[in-house]
């Protein structure tokens, strides 16, 4: 909205009637109370330009059982059927760093992007902060696990431009949860990153502590820049991960518009 009358689908303001107003912009009941007629004005709508950017580092592929999807699989079917809300709702969607487009035809754009889109050959990546445009909604869909010094890099970025939007980590399970016990060696899907322990379970403590923190991190960087942080697992739902997504656009949005 662009707090003015003009094109768009929710109400503004009445105003008297003027000439040039048609018997059909009357509105009716409004001017039964009243001695001079009045026109029901709306308030004029510019399409909001949103990018999406999800993860493609080697640690998005992890899935801790046959059951659940990877984190890039939850990450790929959030991101899309979020761009096909926006688009839905005549914005303008694209990834981070592409042009974005409105139009059924963009979905399909979107999702060949999603499919295709090459994983990197680190354990993580990060968007740049370059690919920010003024005024845009943008959705960072990520574990969060790696070294975040970039988080606080993009958030001021964006802060600089008007940038809001939202911060959602997708965790595995067994990453929310550690239910290792006994002998476990753990490394990254690159082979990076290694680490045997002769007792598991012992970790369980200072790795929630730690997680924790890393969350509570997260947080407070989003909410100092107006941005939402949330979080979810890959053996929810995804529909509600999906209302929760949709809503906290709305209110990024809502907080920008202040």
């Amino acid at each position: 909205g662009l707090r003015r009358a003009g094109p768009g689908e929710d109400f503004w303001q009445y105003r008297p009637a003027a000439s040039g107003d048609g018997a059909r912009s009357i509105d009716w009941r409004r001017s039964a109370r009243s001695d001079v007629q009045f026109v029901r004005d709306r308030e004029a709508q510019t399409a909001q330009a949103a990018a999406i950017w999800l993860s493609r580092g080697q640690g998005m592929a992890f899935t801790g059982g046959p059951d659940r999807p990877t984190k890039a699989g939850f990450g790929q079917l959030l991101a899309l059927a979020t761009g096909m809300l926006m688009l839905r709702g005549g914005e303008k969607v694209g990834l981070l760093g592409q042009p974005a487009r409105a139009g059924r035809l963009q979905a399909d754009r979107l999702a060949e992007a999603l499919a295709l889109t090459p994983a990197t050959g680190q354990d993580d990546d990060t968007p740049s902060p370059g690919a920010l445009r003024p005024g845009q909604r943008v959705v960072v869909l990520s574990d969060f696990l790696a070294d975040p010094a970039w988080v606080g890099d993009l958030l001021a970025q964006a802060a600089g431009l008007g940038v809001r939007g939202v911060l959602l980590q997708i965790l595995d399970p067994d990453e929310a949860r550690f239910p290792f016990d006994g002998a476990v060696e753990f490394r990254s899907l690159t082979g990076a990153l290694r680490h045997d322990s002769r007792d598991a379970g012992g970790l369980r403590a200072a790795y929630l502590a730690r997680l924790a923190d890393r969350q509570g991190w997260l947080a407070a960087q989003a909410a100092r820049a107006g941005w939402q942080f949330g979080t979810r697992q890959t053996d929810g739902d995804p529909a509600q991960a999906l209302n929760w997504l949709w809503q906290a656009l709305g209110q990024s949005a809502g907080q920008g518009a202040r």
